[in-house]
């Protein structure tokens, strides 16, 4: 069987848990919307666990090379508060579709339950720490790796209540901002 065929239903999976949860999901759910044959689903993945895993995998391994390459643009550079919080607020605009962010979510949310699954959420928050670090670095900002997870904590936050809430009234470059000014308060008093 082909590795296109594994391919298509990894992808078909991610969208099909960014429109119908984890709980609405079934292998003949899949196979039908990946159109596929039920066997040729159950062939690639033994289990349900195991497509769920391997679809957040898929996931990962995209946004770390989305990332990587972001994080790579701000080696050795130098940005003014505006342009790291624009560079910030770039980065996370050109995220995946809604559908795929629901679908991110989903999977992490699962992996509060499920070792596998965890291993590969925390490898893609190792990326955003990593992407968070090097912006904050080249804003000038004191211990940048120690600040990184609360940058992407509060990105996750107001992106999950943007999911959510569909007049969120919370703009991204205003907290970006404000956290980012917050820091600087932090390291004058210190």
């Amino acid at each position: 069987m082909s590795s296109e065929a594994r391919s298509h239903i990894l992808t078909t999976t991610l969208e099909l848990i960014g429109e119908l949860g984890i709980g609405g999901l079934s292998n003949r759910v899949v196979a039908k919307s990946a159109g596929v044959s039920l066997g040729t689903l159950t062939y690639h993945f033994s289990s349900q666990q195991e497509l769920l895993g391997e679809a957040l995998q898929t996931f990962v391994d995209d946004e770390l090379a989305r990332l990587s390459s972001i994080a790579a643009a701000f080696e050795g550079s130098t940005l003014s508060i505006a342009e790291a919080l624009t560079s910030a607020r770039d980065a996370i605009e050109t995220r995946p579709s809604r559908q795929a962010q629901i679908a991110q979510l989903e999977l992490y949310l699962n992996a509060t339950r499920d070792d596998g699954l965890r291993d590969a959420a925390n490898r893609c928050y190792a990326a955003y720490d990593r992407v968070a670090a090097a912006v904050l670095h080249a804003a000038g900002v004191p211990e940048a790796h120690r600040v990184a997870p609360l940058l992407g904590a509060l990105i996750d936050g107001l992106e999950l209540r943007r999911l959510a809430v569909a007049d969120l009234r919370v703009d991204l470059a205003e907290a970006l901002a404000s956290l980012v000014a917050g820091l600087g308060a932090s390291t004058v008093a210190d």
